[in-house]
């Protein structure tokens, strides 16, 4: 049935609404590519790769808001990797793990060489220290 003034059109044309999920920060357009969920009860705010689904209680963030994101003081961002970031570790990882690995395997033989339970063990490799922070020799050295 017609009205007089027509057929009956939707209030809001499909052709408006965009498949491409947007940036859900005010005024701007950007599409989205990372989502923030925050995690009331620690604390902490999770940044990860886009959702599948579009939740309610998660935001969609463009690749600018998404890596100028901070958090509230007393809060923790925690960012997810991708799939597009690269899978394989660098040589600095390589490097840290086996100095770990190293590491790991000494604390007998510092222990006895130190002569006592409350004696700090001396590192031949370490320079100086600072906090928790060591200065150590070149490995070439």
């Amino acid at each position: 049935m017609e009205s007089r003034r027509g057929p009956l059109k939707s209030a809001v044309p499909s052709n408006v609404v965009s498949p491409v999920r947007r940036c859900s920060r005010t005024a701007c357009g950007r599409p989205a590519v990372a989502t923030l969920t925050y995690v009331y009860a620690d604390s902490t705010a999770v940044l990860g790769p886009l959702a599948t689904y579009a939740e309610p209680h998660c935001y969609d963030l463009c690749a600018e808001h998404s890596e100028r994101l901070t958090a509230p003081r007393g809060w923790e961002v925690v960012r997810l990797l991708d799939g597009s970031a690269p899978a394989r570790p660098s040589g600095d990882d390589l490097e840290a793990l086996a100095n770990a690995v190293r590491e790991a395997a000494r604390p007998q033989q510092r222990a006895a060489e130190a002569g006592g339970a409350g004696a700090r063990p001396v590192d031949p490799m370490e320079v100086a220290r600072r906090g928790h922070l060591r200065v150590l020799r070149s490995p070439d050295n």
